[in-house]
């Protein structure tokens, strides 16, 4: 049976995923704020909560937030603060790093393993033709570049580990209800089946790598 660790279980796709991999079969074992007191952005409370955890064949990284303390996504750069950059950066890209920097002692190195952190394709570099969102774009470009380096430097303990960074599309949940407009949706159970279809395909030679719900690579 596979085990399974999704970090961010209490979101909407986090919670997703968990059920879907469970309706496979799976063990899964879920960690989130508000069920269990994980803060991502904290070192402490991380090492706390990972530290122990043996034989992972997926660990998934669903935390993330659009909004954090009332602040917008920015419309132009003019509109930027630097604490809400500043909050950003903490949620969507040190928190995903921090969870990584453990992932050696999470995963098997019997078997394959994925480790799968939750992007979005705005955080793309060369997809960006629109500008504004300042801060959450520049947050998931850092996530993006955490997830090629340590898929790096994992591929020389874990020989059969892909490590990727994953755009799940536009999932109708509380995080992105007030900002859908005309973009179509799909249901959070919808881009879980999406999500781990795409994960099933993954190897090593994938490792390092950005990639759609549709198991296509999204530009960096």
């Amino acid at each position: 049976m596979d085990k399974i660790l999704i970090i961010g279980a209490s979101g909407g796709i986090g919670s997703a995923l968990a059920a879907g991999f469970e309706a496979g079969g799976a063990s899964v074992d879920r960690l989130s704020r508000s069920a269990d007191g994980l803060d991502v952005t904290d070192a402490a409370s991380v090492s706390t909560h990972l530290d122990g955890r043996r034989g992972y064949s997926r660990v998934v990284v669903a935390t993330g937030a659009l909004e954090i303390d009332g602040a917008a996504p920015e419309k132009t750069i003019k509109g930027l603060r630097a604490q809400a950059m500043l909050d950003q950066y903490a949620l969507n890209a040190v928190g995903p790093a921090l969870v990584l920097s453990h992932a050696a002692g999470l995963l098997r190195r019997d078997a394959p393993s994925v480790v799968a952190v939750l992007s979005a394709r705005v955080g793309s570099i060369g997809d960006n033709r629109i500008g504004g969102w300042i801060g959450y774009r520049s947050a998931k470009a850092a996530a993006n570049q955490v997830v090629r380096t340590a898929a790096i430097e994992l591929a020389r303990t874990h020989k059969q580990a892909a490590v990727v960074a994953l755009h799940p599309g536009t999932v109708a949940t509380a995080f992105t209800e007030k900002y859908l407009g005309r973009h179509p949706s799909v249901s959070p159970s919808e881009a879980a089946r999406n999500l781990i279809s795409v994960m099933d395909d993954l190897g090593p030679a994938q490792s390092g790598g950005f990639y759609d719900y549709s198991g296509a690579e999204v530009p960096w």
